[in-house]
């Protein structure tokens, strides 16, 4: 016992009560941590009881949650005029009793991005996502959002990329998202977006190459490429390069880049086993639209592996991800050949 009350953990009446020097602090999203001031350091565990809670309903009328400049969470109390750092939902917490993972990973098809995010605290995280204002990318840039990075969406049009950010404004009126153009069939448009936020000085910590077309038509794009293997693979390419400098002075810093497993069935080798660049942006003659999609999707994994090679040393990771098979979002809009298959798969796959 006198081990315990030396360490400040001596037994009280209720294994809730806090040692001293801890306080009770809550997230942007409810989830319950403790921060020892003697120490420093902050923990989701209670400190005597172990337990993990959250807080539970919502906050009470006249109360509203602020973030200050360190990106700590506050609520001001309009009706008696104070402020906070104290939730004032900490009376009424539940108890969070994770199951563990038996034979199934801890996340599986059926886990959603707020899941993933669950419990984290992205505040002061900066976040590009390219094609974020829909489908995957906008699933990603508003749960990213909500959980308190800074998100700029980057999109071939800023009008549609204004309307997710409203979009997203609508559900936390305090999240930090911005609309920027790129258009990645423009390798001009690229560079201006890349000067455009490097004039910000803002760091930046998470790039997320998620735009995409598929099965579009042969086109070329104003610098003489074809568009499918332009806007997937050599656009972001391009992107990634112009902002490496950025990465590295914001490590630890990652890229992701959205690929898919149809990169697995095709090839960009000739008959004798030798690299055709040839493949990559075929003429009109030679074009398949599957084909070169999954010739795009070969290139990002390629590129993503080597870049983590050549900058995980300098604390940028690269990865490169499935997001599922067939998943219904626009993708599809081009020919209604492959809407029609993508309507049947919905049941069967994930959704947005």
């Amino acid at each position: 016992m006198a081990a315990l009350k030396y360490a400040g953990l001596e037994d009280t009446d209720s294994e809730e009560e806090l040692p001293p020097g801890w306080e009770e602090r809550t997230t942007k999203d409810g989830w319950v941590y403790y921060a020892n001031h003697l120490e420093e350091k902050t923990q989701w565990e209670h400190p005597k009881s172990g337990k993990r809670k959250r807080v539970a309903g919502d906050l009470p009328y006249g109360w509203e949650q602020e973030t200050d400049e360190n990106g700590q969470v506050y609520f001001v109390d309009h009706i008696n005029k104070r402020t906070t750092y104290l939730d004032p939902r900490l009376a009424f917490t539940v108890e969070d009793n994770p199951v563990k993972p038996t034979t199934r990973q801890k996340y599986d098809g059926n886990s959603t991005a707020m899941e993933i995010l669950q419990g984290r605290d992205l505040s002061g995280k900066v976040v590009i996502i390219t094609g974020a204002n829909s489908g995957i990318g906008f699933e990603t840039a508003k749960s990213l959002a909500l959980h308190g990075a800074c998100v700029i969406l980057a999109c071939r049009s800023l009008a549609r990329g204004e309307d997710a950010v409203q979009r997203i404004l609508g559900e936390w009126h305090k999240a930090k998202v911005e609309a920027m153009t790129l258009d990645l069939a423009s390798l001009q448009s690229v560079q201006h977006f890349a000067e455009e936020f490097k004039s910000k000085n803002l760091p930046l910590h998470i790039l997320i190459c998620n735009a995409a077309v598929f099965g579009v038509p042969w086109s070329l794009t104003e610098d003489g490429l074809e568009s499918t293997f332009q806007v997937n693979h050599l656009g972001h390419f391009y992107l990634v390069q112009l902002l490496e400098d950025v990465l590295r002075q914001s490590s630890p810093a990652r890229v992701v880049v959205v690929s898919s497993e149809s990169h697995r069935f095709t090839e960009i080798n000739d008959s004798s086993g030798k690299l055709d660049f040839s493949l990559l942006s075929p003429s009109k003659k030679e074009y398949w639209a599957m084909l070169a999609y999954n010739r795009s999707k070969l290139c990002n994994i390629l590129f993503s592996n080597e870049l983590n090679r050549r900058l995980s040393a300098h604390g940028v990771t690269s990865n490169a991800v499935h997001p599922g098979n067939m998943i219904y979002s626009s993708l599809h809009r081009n020919w209604w050949v492959y809407t029609l298959l993508f309507t049947l798969a919905r049941p069967f796959t994930k959704s947005m």
